[in-house]
């Protein structure tokens, strides 16, 4: 067993634990709405640069109990591909165990991956997230890897060692991977932001070949672009096809000095968002905002057999509502085209909002809820705020609201925002309909 001392308490982040707890609960969000994920990209600078890059990145994905942490070799000892195959690691926070049984079985699966600790002695790429994790999850353990620069079939074969081990230690749900790394290096703000611009446009496509190719031509010096590379290869063999950015600042944002910047980004790549309803929305989104073109209904335009529908497209960005547009009934010949038409409408057409712009793209949440048809009832005694939305109509005005939404408690809050959505007064008499959605996140 090799245990690891803290190598930059007191430089990176402050090695008192009350005071590293403190600066911790200052980046992260215990309110963000989390999800699972196959992966993430996280900074790796002082807690001072890139926190809270860090902080909001952990902050909106569930932490499993194994974390396999990724960086590049800032020392350059050791082997190529180094894993720390046992012991624990130490932080002011306490120590945290290495995965022993994912480490073996990783070292066996790929002679690429070599046990050897003393690249990791003095990197501080993957200590940087240690306490993050540990604040998020104290049940956490960690699998350390340094990797080094290769060629793309390097990362191809790396990646499905990974992946091939994380399938074989509980999936998806049990461990998730984290590429440590920083963007651009010494440059302008507008010249950083510039290059990571064309570094993310690759990492958010998955394609690891693009991101060494725009690297190379642009000379962008990312410098943990291995790891982020094999964590993209394992993740596209696990089955992730999308990743987001859902932050990006750079060092002047910290220090107010704008000449010479390191770029840092929070990527996830999310693995909850497999629904065919809501990729359908989020690629219609993308689309249209980006080229102004209308995406072309998949092949199977019932979407494995959903029936044709009214259904909302609801757009969240940082937790507020950005957008939302709905059909109570379908208009279009099959549901694929309904959310299409409405998840356009939801980004660019809802009368209370802006049209979305570009830059919100990496930062938006996309729900699609799919409504049975309504069907009337005689009073408000066969409403449920949680099981039935709720339609009130009173001479060809109408108002309508979904069910289960936070802040809506009761029927008769629910039929009172029915009767304002469809400017009704509060004695007028009303019909009321009820439905059942599918909600899909």
């Amino acid at each position: 067993m090799t245990d690891r001392p803290s190598a930059i308490a007191g430089r990176f982040y402050p090695k008192d634990p009350s005071d590293l707890n403190a600066l911790l609960d200052s980046y992260l969000d215990t309110d963000l709405p989390r999800r699972n994920a196959y992966g993430v990209m996280c900074p790796h600078a002082g807690y001072m640069y890139s926190g809270m890059v860090t902080g909001r990145c952990l902050s909106e994905v569930n932490i499993p109990d194994t974390v396999v942490i990724m960086c590049p070799n800032h020392t350059g000892l050791g082997k190529p591909f180094s894993v720390w195959p046992d012991g624990r690691w130490q932080t002011p926070l306490g120590s945290v165990p290495v995965d022993t049984v994912f480490t073996q079985k990783l070292l066996s699966n790929s002679s690429l991956f070599q046990a050897d600790c003393s690249p990791h002695v003095m990197e501080h790429a993957i200590e940087v997230m240690v306490p993050f994790l540990q604040r998020l999850n104290p049940n956490v353990s960690i699998v350390p890897i340094v990797v080094r620069y290769t060629n793309n079939q390097t990362y191809a074969d790396l990646g499905h060692a990974l992946a091939e081990t994380i399938k074989q230690c509980g999936g998806v749900s049990k461990v998730m991977m984290l590429g440590s790394s920083d963007m651009t290096h010494y440059e302008s703000h507008e010249s950083a932001t510039r290059k990571d611009r064309i570094a993310l446009d690759e990492i958010e496509k998955m394609d690891y070949v693009g991101l060494q190719e725009k690297l190379t031509a642009n000379r962008i010096t990312m410098c943990g672009d291995a790891g982020v590379s094999v964590m993209i290869a394992a993740a596209r063999e696990l089955g992730a096809d999308r990743a987001e950015t859902i932050m990006y600042r750079t060092s002047g944002d910290a220090c107010g000095d704008y000449s010479s910047v390191v770029g840092y980004a929070a990527v996830i790549i999310p693995n909850d968002i497999h629904s065919e309803p809501v990729k359908l929305a989020y690629d219609t989104v993308n689309a249209f905002i980006k080229t102004g073109k209308i995406i072309d209904a998949p092949s199977d335009p019932t979407l494995g057999g959903i029936k044709s529908a009214g259904c909302f497209v609801s757009i969240h960005e940082h937790g507020e509502l950005r957008g939302c547009i709905g059909t109570i009934m379908p208009t279009q010949p099959s549901i694929a085209l309904e959310i299409i038409h409405n998840a356009i409408s939801a980004s660019t057409r809802d009368p209370r909002f802006e049209p979305i712009s570009e830059s919100e793209l990496p930062y938006l949440d996309i729900n699609v809820d799919i409504l049975t048809p309504p069907e009337p009832i005689e009073s408000e005694s066969e409403l449920d705020v949680k099981r039935y939305g709720c339609i009130v109509e009173c001479r060809g005005r109408r108002g309508l609201l979904l069910p289960d939404l936070e802040g809506v408690d009761t029927v008769e809050q629910q039929i009172d925002i029915c009767r304002r959505k469809g400017g009704i007064g509060h004695t007028e008499p009303v019909q009321l309909y009820r439905f059942e959605v599918k909600r899909y996140k």
